[in-house]
């Protein structure tokens, strides 16, 4: 598997430097993960209201997903993450910017009015390129 990440010289830079603009992909079986929220092991919403918590467990979750497939955050080529409020997003970003340390992933982050779960503050789904 091989993947190099990229933000090619025909388009501006990303506004920061927490994601690139391409992932390209040239072997190797994709892990497709579907979005996680701050669940507990009760099922219950971990820590409502409060964005850096719920950040940190959807990440573990993550984290927990990618190693049962062998693999880790170095791994995932695309992150979208959906926010109840864009307003909290550093709080999100701080805890994303622990995990992901390597070249950044491409990255989609949007706002919407509301997720399945009404104390979910974040949505987060990947894909990654196995080893």
């Amino acid at each position: 598997m091989r993947v190099t990440f990229d933000n090619p010289a025909t388009v501006p830079a990303p506004p920061n430097p927490a994601y690139s603009h391409t992932a390209h992909v040239t072997a190797g079986p994709m892990l497709y993960v579907a979005g996680q929220i701050a669940l507990d092991e009760n099922g219950e919403v971990d820590a409502p209201g409060d964005m850096t918590r719920q950040s940190e467990v959807v990440m573990s979750l993550l984290e927990r997903i990618l190693a049962a497939h062998g693999a880790g955050f170095a791994d995932v080529v695309n992150i979208r993450t959906f926010l109840t409020d864009i307003g909290l997003r550093a709080e999100y970003g701080a805890v994303r910017a622990r995990y992901f340390t390597g070249p950044p992933p491409t990255s989609t982050t949007v706002e919407v009015s509301r997720l399945f779960h009404p104390e979910a503050l974040l949505e987060v789904e990947i894909v990654a390129a196995l080893p």
